[in-house]
Order: C-alpha cells, then structure tokens, then sequence
C-alpha cells in the first residue's frame, strides 16, 4: 500500500510498487535499498477486507476473479509488486447470492476496466 495508486474503478483499486523500492519508502526507516522480492516478475495480491464483502464465499470469489483477470491481462502487468484492493461494497440487494454468476461477471467487468486502466 505504500506504492502509489495507478488505477481506480467504482469499487477497486490497483497499487503498485517497484521492487527495488528504498526501504525506507517501505518501513520509514534505514537509507539503504533492498529489493521487495527475489524473482523479478509481476507480482499480484488482493485486498478483500470483510467490511465491503461480509462472507467468506464472497471473499474468495472476489480474490479468484482478481487473480484470473490479472493472470490473462493483456499486455501482461510490468515488473512490480501489485495489490488490488476492494474499496466499496457491492449491493447486495442487487447481488442477493454470494457467489452468484451475476456477481461473476460484474467483479470481472470491472477488474478487466481497472487493469486496462493501469498506467504502464
């Protein structure tokens, strides 16, 4: 979270980080560098905090489809490290199931418009 925010939707954020940041960029403390990961790849997690989705179901639905559209993203995310954070809730009196197919296809939408919104 301590990378800048590179792209935003209705009820998502993507945040990235180099990963040779500074350390203190990343702890506020110490001068020297050191890299965040050892292979040098895209790295991807998901922030599904209980607050804006209430069941587990829910939850890992949400972080599957976050994980498949970042996987099959075209052009693949650069080298860093990326987080996507859900920040608002879906309605639930729209979405009445916890793992409904409509709720599917919505989170995939909009995660498929905030990694196409990414800036390189």
């Amino acid at each position: 979270m301590a990378g800048t925010t590179v792209s935003r939707t209705a009820h998502f954020a993507l945040h990235r980080m180099p990963l040779d940041a500074p350390r203190d960029s990343i702890t506020g403390s110490g001068a020297f560098s050191q890299t965040l990961f050892a292979v040098r790849d895209a790295w991807v997690g998901a922030l599904v905090p209980k607050r804006w989705a209430k069941r587990a179901v829910t939850r890992n639905a949400i972080k599957r489809q976050i994980y498949a559209v970042s996987q099959a993203t075209v052009p693949p995310l650069p080298v860093a490290a990326h987080v996507v954070r859900l920040r608002a809730g879906f309605d639930r009196a729209q979405f009445i199931s916890a793992s409904s197919p409509a709720l599917k296809r919505a989170v995939r939408g909009e995660l498929q418009e905030l990694f196409a919104r990414a800036e390189p």
